[in-house]
Parts: structure tokens; C-alpha cells; sequence
């Protein structure tokens, strides 16, 4: 299990028992292009199979930050649902949780790790992705509902 405190006091941990789901669900569902309305369970599920990262605050230890990572622990992964909570940005939070994935990862022996962003581009240079090189080999099937 990974936990680590930056000198401002914040924490990073992949507890899956840390994880606030009632409060990640509200970000998520309420607050995210990505996952504008999922409800609760499936919340719970994509969490309960993935491993968890969390940032918590100094001092109360209320949760700011939530990612997950998709992966089999060997050879590939995929970083989703990064979000950090409003009152909270501009401290570096974003990309310091993005390293601590990386590194993670990385240190389980993953050799790809990729994301998809609308918007945050620069928050995940700074801590090494770049655009794919060939993104005309990857493929999806998605069957999400877009009504």
C-alpha cells in the first residue's frame, strides 16, 4: 500500500478503506464531463476493481482528490476519474497525484500507463505523458449512452 506526505501535510494513499465514495460519487457524477450523472453503485464497483489513490488534507484528513487506475499489475494501465476538489486547486495537487500514479505504477513494473483528457493536458506533461505516438492503432467500442 502506497502512503505519502508532502511537507505541507497533505497525503496520498491507496487505502481502498480511505476512499470517501459518498463524496467522490458527488465529484464524479455532479461535477465531471466524463461521468455527469453515474450513479452511486456504479461508482462503487469501478473502485471496488481498480486500484485507488487518494489526497487527503492536513490535519481533519478530509479527503480533496481521488484517482483510480485500471490495470492488470504487470504490463499495462490506465489512469481514470482524476479529480480534485475546487476549494483545493492551485496547490499542485493535480499533478503531484498524477507523479504519485505514475511512480506507483511504474514501481509494480506497468511499461504503458494511459489517460484521456479534455482539458488537462498540461497537468500531465509535467509529470512525463505525451500525446500517443501512433494514436491511429488504438480502438475503442464504446457503448456509453449519449442521450
Amino acid at each position: 500500500m502506497l502512503n505519502l506526505t508532502r511537507a505541507d501535510g497533505y497525503r496520498i494513499s491507496t487505502d481502498p478503506t480511505r476512499i470517501d465514495l459518498d463524496r467522490v460519487h458527488h465529484w464524479l457524477s455532479t461535477d465531471t464531463y466524463w461521468a455527469m450523472g453515474r450513479d452511486r453503485e456504479t461508482v462503487e464497483r469501478a473502485f471496488a476493481n481498480s486500484l485507488p489513490f487518494g489526497v487527503y488534507r492536513p490535519g481533519d484528513g478530509g479527503q480533496v482528490a481521488v484517482a483510480r487506475v485500471v490495470t492488470d499489475r504487470a504490463t499495462f494501465a490506465w489512469l481514470a476519474d482524476v479529480y480534485v476538489d475546487p476549494a483545493e486547486r492551485g496547490r499542485g495537487l493535480g499533478t503531484w497525484l498524477a507523479g504519485a500514479v505514475r511512480d506507483h505504477v511504474t514501481g509494480l513494473g506497468v511499461r504503458r500507463l494511459v489517460l484521456a483528457t479534455n482539458d488537462a493536458h498540461g497537468v500531465y506533461a509535467k509529470v512525463g505523458f505525451a500525446p500517443m505516438d501512433h494514436p491511429d492503432r488504438w480502438m475503442q467500442l464504446d457503448r456509453r449512452d449519449r442521450s
